[in-house]
């Protein structure tokens, strides 16, 4: 098994649409770079403003064209609107592991179910699709809502990564949490599936 890069992988349910990242999403991104830069608080790579917005897509592609990650647009159904972005990345076929992460929604999908309808398409394809054994998520260990929303999802949490990245100003804990595939399969999928109704 392995992850064809260059494919046109799109991932859709009866609410939401993930396609593959484009140069040309920048203006859909735009409104939520400059209108909502607290969505990036806690982000690695920042993309509230015009030119973070710029670095910030021109790195998914690159990260896509190298092989490292698998960004995407996400589009919201039901107002039929674009929403935000996610990504695979770390893809490992040799330990079978995958990470989503680099997800974010504007305020007005937040609490909506549309996070965890996202998931569910991402979980299903790593597992079920490209047959991965775990899925790793991680999060600045100050932000205490992504976390909650990621047990939500049924992650299991590992631990705390002390000071093992930069951000911003200064280093940065990270909260790894994840999900396996016998979990998925043990009625992980079920439970999430019950909770996008």
């Amino acid at each position: 098994m392995s992850f064809d890069f260059s494919s046109q992988l799109i991932l859709e349910n009866e609410r939401a649409q993930l396609c593959p990242l484009t140069e040309n999403d920048f203006k859909s991104l735009l409104p939520f770079s400059q209108n909502e830069p607290s969505l990036w608080e806690y982000s690695l790579q920042p993309a509230a403003g015009e030119q973070h917005l710029k670095v910030y897509v021109a790195k998914a592609l690159a990260d896509r064209a190298s092989e490292k990650a698998y960004p995407f647009l996400v589009f919201d159904k039901q107002p039929e609107e674009v929403a935000g972005s996610t990504r695979f990345y770390d893809i490992n076929f040799h330990h079978k592991s995958i990470s989503i992460g680099f997800t974010w929604y504007g305020k007005v999908f937040q609490r909506t179910g549309l996070n965890r309808q996202c998931k569910l398409l991402l979980l299903s394809h790593a597992f079920e699709v490209l047959s991965m054994e775990r899925v790793e998520f991680r999060a600045d260990a100050r932000n205490q809502k992504s976390i909650n929303a990621m047990l939500g999802l049924g992650c299991v949490l590992e631990g705390t990564l002390r000071s093992n990245c930069n951000a911003k100003k200064e280093r940065r804990d990270s909260v790894v949490l994840s999900i396996l595939k016998a979990e998925w399969e043990n009625g992980g999928k079920e439970t999430l599936m019950a909770k996008t109704h």
